[in-house]
């Protein structure tokens, strides 16, 4: 069951994919219909999954889902990594690949792989003070407060000196 984004509670789990590359807008139109398609069937042993779904920075794709609703199940889980890997062969685009970074500069969203952030750390290249976006945020409340932040404040600080 398809909601608006805002209309789900605080606790909604979500799930951020990014890509290794920007979307464009046809392609951004293009998966923001198969999202909501696939958000309004999405079902967990036949009962209806409330979610949703953002594309943020033409470069992320959010799916959030009231756990509270009802909750999801093995295969409903496994239904939304085959819907990402769709769109992954789809778009010939990483989207599941967790081991990349994503950061700002100025208004463009860098995407580096951990190896090469890691070196950019070393050589002062990024600092704590760089915005990240923490892909490990867990829930709404923790993706809209704590997304996209220093990168003191997220899991990236271990690479900083």
């Amino acid at each position: 069951m398809f909601v608006e984004f805002n209309e789900l509670s605080d606790t909604a789990r979500v799930w951020i994919y990014q890509a290794n590359r920007s979307f464009t807008e046809e392609e951004i139109e293009q998966i923001k219909n198969k999202s909501e398609d696939f958000i309004t069937q999405w079902t967990a042993h036949g009962a209806n999954l409330k979610a949703s779904y953002e594309v943020r920075y033409k470069r992320f794709l959010v799916i959030a889902l009231d756990q509270e609703f009802n909750v999801p199940s093995g295969c409903s889980i496994d239904a939304s990594v085959r819907f990402i890997q769709l769109l992954e062969k789809q778009y010939n685009v990483d989207l599941l690949d967790k081991m990349n970074v994503s950061y700002r500069q100025g208004d463009f969203i860098a995407y580096k792989p951990l190896f090469d952030f890691k070196k950019m750390a070393k050589q002062k290249a990024v600092s704590q003070n760089t915005i990240v976006f923490n892909n490990l945020v867990t829930n709404k409340e923790e993706y809209q407060n704590y997304w996209e932040v220093p990168a003191r404040d997220s899991w990236h600080a271990r690479f900083m000196n």
